[in-house]
C-alpha cells in the first residue's frame, strides 16, 4: 500500500499528498474530494499505527500507586524541573544521565519508556529501552542510538526500541510550542521481555502487563 507523505514530529500535522497538492488545491472540487477522503485516510493510518497511541500508561497497565517504590532521578534536572537544551532537538539531542534505587530483589529486568503526554496528537514516545539487567543502577548520558547498547561497566547490555520519530533510541523534547511534560517511566519486571530490537512503546507495554514489580517516575519540562 502506498501512503501519503507524512510530516512526522510532535506538531500533529495531517498527511500531505504531494502529487495532488492537498495543501493548495486548485479548485473547489479538489477541496471537497480531500475533505471527503480525509476520515477514511485517517482511519487507515491509525489502524496501521502511524498515529501515536493516546492511551496513558496508567490506563494500559491499571497501575497500583503502591508499586511506585523506585526512586528515579537525573543529575541533569530535578523532578518537575526544566530539561536542559542539550538533551532536546534544539541542542545535541542526547539522552540525559539517569540514576535509580529501590529495585526489588526479585526483579529480573528493567524497562524504560519516555513519553510526552502533551503532544497535540496524543502521547508521543521519545525513548524505549528494555531488557536492562536488574543489577544496573543507572544510564550514562548519551546512550548511543543502537539496537543493542552497553549499559554497565561489566559489559551488560540492553535493547532499544523505536520512538515516534521512527528512529531507534532516544529522541529529545521537540514541542511545536509552549511547555510540554516529558515523563520517564522505569519498570522493574519479574522477567526479561524477549522482544526484538525496534519494539515500540505499545509492544513493550503489552509485554510488561502483569509482570511489573515496581515503578519509578521522573518528569521534566521543556518550552519553546
Amino acid at each position: 500500500m502506498s501512503w501519503p507523505r507524512m510530516v512526522g514530529n510532535e506538531t500533529g500535522k495531517l498527511p500531505v499528498d504531494g502529487r495532488r497538492g492537498l495543501r493548495h488545491p486548485k479548485s473547489v472540487t479538489a477541496v471537497f474530494r480531500s475533505l471527503i477522503g480525509l476520515p477514511v485516510l485517517l482511519a487507515a493510518i491509525t489502524s496501521c499505527g502511524r498515529i501515536p497511541s493516546t492511551e496513558s500508561i496508567e490506563l494500559i497497565l491499571h497501575e497500583d500507586p503502591r508499586m511506585k517504590t523506585i526512586r528515579l532521578q537525573s543529575p541533569a534536572f530535578a523532578d518537575g524541573g526544566a530539561i536542559p537544551k542539550v538533551y532536546t532537538c534544539d541542542g545535541k539531542d542526547v539522552s540525559p544521565a539517569l540514576e535509580w534505587s529501590g529495585v526489588p530483589d526479585a526483579a529480573k529486568s528493567l524497562a524504560l519508556v519516555v513519553e510526552d503526554p502533551d503532544a497535540p496528537r496524543g502521547t508521543w514516545t521519545h525513548w524505549v529501552i528494555f531488557d536492562i539487567p536488574a543489577s544496573v543502577r543507572g544510564l550514562g548520558e548519551g546512550v548511543p542510538a543502537h539496537e543493542r547498547v552497553t549499559v554497565a561497566a561489566g559489559g551488560e547490555t540492553a535493547l532499544q526500541g523505536k520512538n515516534d520519530f521512527k528512529k531507534t533510541g532516544y529522541g529529545g523534547p521537540c514541542p511545536p510550542s509552549g511547555t510540554h511534560r516529558y515523563v520517564f517511566h522505569l519498570f522493574a519486571l519479574d522477567a526479561e521481555l524477549g522482544l526484538e530490537p525496534k519494539a515500540t512503546r505499545q509492544d513493550v507495554l503489552r509485554s510488561i502487563k502483569g509482570h511489573v514489580l515496581a515503578e519509578g517516575e521522573l518528569t521534566g519540562r521543556y518550552s519553546r
